[in-house]
């Protein structure tokens, strides 16, 4: 499909430069995509619209300070260095700037000599495989030396970096934040809880899949960088009881879509494994394993923007988006949200 069948008019005013003041207290639209209707609410409504029995799945990825700044040996020279993934023993994946510098034997000083790496693979697009040369725990030397990487389009620092997390964060691994989960605070799951409704645990380590931007004009020729899921057999069992019993699989997020559907779609039912996946969500594809979504407002011509078409119609999303532009519904990471629902 042409990527300008995806784009949209977005105020700059719109885009979310700091998170709510109190995480439910952001925008909600609900949106019921069979019957193309839409009404404006608070985000701690989504209580109302949650049925006994719904399972609601969420990723417990944890944002690492992964944007580093360092001085490479010999030249002198700064660069920045982006970890997406980790690929090996104390070596990453990492998107680094200026990278045509940056050749195999390449060594960048972060932070005094604390922590030391060296380019021992080159990959297209600045992409470069780093070993880590460091004394102690690495997430520990990463949290004294590296900075949260914030999105480019937020130009104000935060407060603190927890609002870059999910209340729910667990495991260390992503290079993004799962930015639908925000919205939820330890009390509004006890609600939910109370409501009896299960709550399921999976992990997808967010990487350049997820945030790198769509540069071809025919979305056939854009391949997703892969990134790193889990899901365990505690949450499969639940998932799978769930789908016999006809009950409402609730994704909070595009990358728990992406986790959800790629395991079933391999597999035929939920299984749990680790493993990588880079599938890319367009119109036309066939969901297998979520009935509703959670989700704010993407930019254009993105693969996220691609994979809210595919699932709820992209005429009805573009509709819904100019009606959101309309409202001053707030974009993007820090930005109000979507849950999206049918019959």
């Amino acid at each position: 499909m042409n990527i300008n069948l995806f784009d949209f008019e977005l105020p700059e005013s719109l885009i979310a430069q700091k998170p709510s003041d109190k995480r439910d207290h952001s925008r909600l639209l609900v949106i019921n995509k069979d019957n193309h209707t839409y009404e404006d609410k608070n985000f701690y409504d989504i209580i109302d619209y949650l049925r006994p029995g719904d399972v609601l799945v969420r990723n417990n990825t944890k944002v690492i300070p992964a944007r580093l700044v360092g001085i490479k040996e010999v030249t002198g020279a700064h660069c920045e260095t982006l970890l997406l993934k980790q690929v090996g023993d104390d070596v990453w994946e990492c998107l680094t700037k200026p990278a045509k510098s940056l050749k195999v034997g390449a060594r960048i000083n972060y932070g005094e000599g604390k922590l030391i790496g060296e380019v021992i693979k080159i990959k297209d697009e600045g992409l470069r495989d780093i070993k880590f040369y460091y004394e102690g725990i690495f997430l520990e030397v990463l949290d004294s030396l590296g900075k949260m990487p914030l999105p480019p389009y937020i130009k104000e620092q935060l407060c603190g970096n927890d609002r870059y997390q999910t209340v729910y964060a667990k495991y260390s691994g992503s290079a993004a934040a799962p930015t639908a989960g925000f919205h939820f605070t330890e009390n509004l799951f006890k609600r939910i809880k109370d409501k009896g409704i299960e709550v399921v645990d999976i992990t997808l380590h967010i990487g350049l899949g997820t945030f790198r931007p769509v540069k071809v004009e025919d979305t056939d020729n854009h391949v997703m960088h892969s990134e790193e899921y889990e899901i365990t057999k505690e949450a499969c069992d639940i998932l799978n009881k769930a789908k016999k019993e006809h009950r409402r699989i609730i994704a909070i997020g595009t990358t728990s879509v992406r986790t959800l559907e790629s395991n079933i779609q391999e597999f035929g039912e939920f299984k749990a494994t680790k493993k990588d996946t880079n599938i890319f969500i367009t119109p036309g594809y066939t969901f297998k394993a979520i009935d509703c979504l959670i989700t704010n407002f993407h930019l254009p011509k993105s693969t996220l923007i691609m994979l809210v078409s595919a699932f709820m119609g992209r005429e009805f999303t573009l509709e819904v988006y100019k009606h959101a532009v309309e409202k001053e519904y707030h974009f993007f990471s820090f930005g109000d949200s979507m849950f999206i629902y049918g019959k």
